[in-house]
């Protein structure tokens, strides 16, 4: 009575009206229930319809939820320089001219471009570019950026509702707005199908008796149990049941499904596009090569720059840091003088008296050219070539290594794109707001068939609609603000679980553990719940023409229509329960690293 007073009040008002939905077949099914006495059977339809509705009610929840959370990206206050005073005012009020200072570790508020001052700028969260990027005078900014290091002074070309994160705000507006959910089919069915059952009830209740002088008591008790067995109780079942379930079942697996009718699409993808950074690679830069130079001894170079590095926060630095600790090159003991961090190209300092710089080969070459030599040179463009970073060891005026770094891949990258081919997914497109060298490194190997660089999330969006227009079923996954336009347009929108609240909010699926292996095993559940969807249907429907048949020979009895119901309902719930055992597949191991040791 609490569950389903409202849907069995509308299903009412519905016959009155003769609007045959799910509504109007659910009424039917309870009042079946009733008239056989099985009132737990009519509870339990009631209760599994209800939660079918809350799961999809819930989903449409996510586009005023993940927009609310971009909004929180950009800064609500921004500091003008107005005369010799600064002022904070609202983003909103500040107009295209006005001259706004960032302090280092704030946002950036609006869109502009770099008058005075140098900095590294995290424009992940905008672009997908996975390393800070250098601003410095005439540099372009994005609002909802962040100023990782020093003072910047921004002139601002655009106003509040202008910015790139206010249009990325309107592509997700947009795209979710284009998105309704499809009609499922049991609803079609269900225009047809209950009046039909009802219409042919009451002919066999009059029609014999009228026409062939047959006994009323008879007919009309064969009407009633046809209306018995017609009951569509195991049909309304037939599909929630099973969604409920797989639902639950990939829930216990780290997967969040946000509806049964994302469910129904993960069975129909044959195209998936990653964003790079923080999908299909860590996030964050890593030491993939050290190469010490010259004859030096790698250990100490390493353990030097370490000690030095540990004195800066960039990226980069903390990334030496971290290989050194993992080679147990330890360099606490060490003695570190007078560092001075040069913002944007490197530091300085003198470990155990020795002076020793660490740096971006720019920076390295413009201070001490006399120790540039043609080796090193050679050596650095090998490396960025193959789409890597480098830093620049220097001790007393001589070259002695250089650090190669990215953002390495994951683990399981390599293994999911095997498994994706296997499952005939013939597309696997990586579309990423980074360089098209460091995209086309990422993805050697991986057996991607398209790699599209450099892209702003409009680019990405555009991607994804022509993808999509060959009748293709698209997926996107991905992790960051910059992603989610192309989550929301994506027929289905895959989040990863330690990306952004943003990127989780849009998408229409979560990967709360970070765990790629599930996508193809989502892929696996979802085409065996169509399948059980489709075998609870011709099972439902079977039972019930097979006692329907038995009315012309007058042998249908109630207990016969009750059996068939019944058995029908029963059928169908243990089909739908295989869905909580799905069998093992490929478990996807730590590949060996390839980082080189030092000797």
């Amino acid at each position: 009575m609490i569950g389903g007073y409202d849907l069995f009040a509308q299903g009412l008002k519905n016959l009155r009206s003769f609007i045959f939905d799910m509504k109007t077949l659910m009424t039917v099914a309870v009042i079946g229930a009733a008239l056989i006495g099985e009132w737990g059977e009519g509870a339990l339809v009631v209760v599994l319809f209800a939660v079918s509705e809350a799961l999809e009610s819930y989903s449409m929840d996510q586009a005023r939820r993940s927009l609310r959370t971009i909004m929180k990206q950009r800064p609500e206050e921004a500091t003008v320089v107005r005369g010799e005073s600064t002022f904070s005012v609202p983003v909103s009020a500040v107009e295209p001219g006005e001259k706004l200072v960032v302090l280092s570790g704030e946002q950036i508020p609006l869109d502009g471009e770099v008058t005075e001052g140098r900095s590294a700028v995290n424009e992940a969260a905008i672009t997908g570019e996975s390393m800070p990027q250098i601003k410095k005078s005439g540099d372009h900014v994005y609002a909802g950026s962040l100023n990782e290091e020093g003072v910047l002074y921004v002139e601002a070309t655009k106003k509040a509702a202008d910015s790139k994160l206010a249009k990325i705000i309107h592509l997700v507006e947009e795209a979710q707005a284009e998105k309704a959910p499809a009609q499922k089919f049991v609803d079609r069915f269900a225009y047809y199908y209950t009046p039909a059952i009802i219409l042919l009830a009451f002919l066999i209740m009059i029609i014999p008796p009228l026409i062939f002088g047959a006994s009323w008591n008879e007919w009309v008790y064969l009407g009633l149990a046809t209306l018995v067995v017609g009951c569509p109780c195991a049909l309304v079942i037939s599909t929630p049941v099973a969604i409920v379930t797989a639902i639950g079942t990939a829930a216990k697996n780290g997967v969040l499904i946000k509806g049964g009718v994302y469910l129904e699409e993960w069975s129909r993808l044959n195209t998936i596009a990653f964003d790079k950074t923080g999908t299909l690679t860590k996030g964050e830069p890593e030491v993939s090569d050290f190469l010490p130079v010259d004859q030096s001894n790698g250990a100490d170079v390493l353990r030097y720059t370490a000690a030095l590095e540990a004195y800066s926060t960039h990226p980069l630095a903390k990334a030496v840091v971290n290989y050194a600790s993992s080679t147990h090159e330890q360099a606490d003991h060490l003695l570190v003088e007078n560092v001075e961090t040069h913002l944007g190209k490197g530091v300085e300092g003198y470990v155990n008296g020795s002076c020793i710089r660490a740096g971006n080969p720019h920076w390295i070459q413009e201070i001490l050219p006399q120790a540039w030599s043609s080796e090193v040179d050679a050596l650095v463009d090998s490396l960025q070539k193959d789409g890597k970073t480098t830093v620049i060891a220097v001790i007393d005026e001589r070259v002695a290594g250089v650090f190669a770094l990215q953002d390495s891949l994951r683990e399981d990258a390599a293994a999911l794109m095997q498994d994706l081919a296997e499952l005939k997914i013939n597309k696997r497109v990586l579309l990423t707001g980074d360089q098209k060298v460091s995209a086309e490194a990422i993805s050697n190997g991986l057996g991607l068939t398209d790699v599209y660089a450099e892209m702003m999330p409009e680019d990405k969006l555009t991607e994804l609609e022509r993808l999509a227009s060959n009748r293709n079923k698209v997926a996107m996954v991905g992790d960051g603000i910059n992603d989610a336009p192309a989550l929301a347009k994506a027929d289905i929108g895959i989040a990863m679980g330690a990306g952004t609240d943003t990127a989780l909010e849009t998408a229409d699926t979560a990967l709360m553990k970070n765990d790629l292996s599930q996508i193809p095993k989502t892929i696996r559940l979802s085409r065996k719940t169509m399948r059980i969807i489709k075998q609870n249907i011709l099972f439902a429907l079977g039972l019930k023409a097979f006692a329907l048949l038995l009315v012309p020979f007058g042998l249908l009895t109630l207990w016969i229509a009750i059996v068939a119901d019944m058995g029908a309902t029963l059928l169908v719930t243990l089909n739908s329960l295989r869905l909580l055992r799905q069998r093992k597949t490929r478990e996807y191991g730590t590949e060996k690293s390839l980082r080189p040791k030092l000797s």
